[in-house]
């Protein structure tokens, strides 16, 4: 091979290299916030809400919350998806952003289990720079930054009650209150 052919395609080889890294540094940073979980009495896996922030904490998309299983039974990191049949119990009933800012954002959002209360995620950049978010809710009339929802169901898998846990929003106490459906 000429030492001009082996200059080009040095020269073609470097190029091809750069550009996905010229590109993925043009790529906004999404990162997923945890916000609450739902677990079950029938066993210890929970559906875990997240939401998508930017680099900047502000919700990407038009639909930034998302719910997937933590199937703890078979290891700390296991993860699956939702199965469509499972949607009318975890899924979400609505989702809107409500508020884009230069350091976060509020997302207000309606659980299909829970159509009667409204959740507002916030949604916002914390005093070190992380990025953080808050789901909050009433709980027995108060609101609270949710973190756990029980469900206890009955033997034949009918929910038997929701039990609805948060910290209240200056963070002394924990609120909780049964729901019946």
């Amino acid at each position: 091979m000429s030492a001009g052919l082996s200059a080009r395609l040095l020269s073609f080889a470097l190029s091809l290299a750069t550009v996905p890294a010229a590109a993925a540094a043009e790529k906004p940073r999404v990162n997923s916030l945890s916000l609450f979980t739902i677990g079950k009495s029938q066993n210890k896996n929970q559906v875990q809400y997240a939401i998508h922030v930017d680099g900047q904490c502000v919700p990407v998309t038009d639909a930034p919350v998302f719910a997937y299983w933590r199937m703890l039974e078979l290891g700390l990191n296991r993860v699956e998806p939702l199965l469509p049949r499972e949607l009318m119990a975890y899924g979400l009933a609505s989702q809107s952003v409500t508020a884009r800012g230069a350091d976060g954002g509020k997302v207000r959002l309606v659980l299909e289990a829970l159509r009667d209360r409204a959740i507002v995620v916030t949604t916002l950049r914390s005093a070190n720079g992380a990025c953080r978010a808050y789901a909050t809710v009433a709980i027995s009339g108060s609101p609270a930054h949710l973190f756990d929802v029980y469900v206890k169901l009955t033997w034949r898998l009918s929910v038997e009650y929701l039990l609805l846990r948060g910290w209240s929003t200056d963070g002394r106490r924990i609120l909780s209150e049964t729901v019946s459906p």
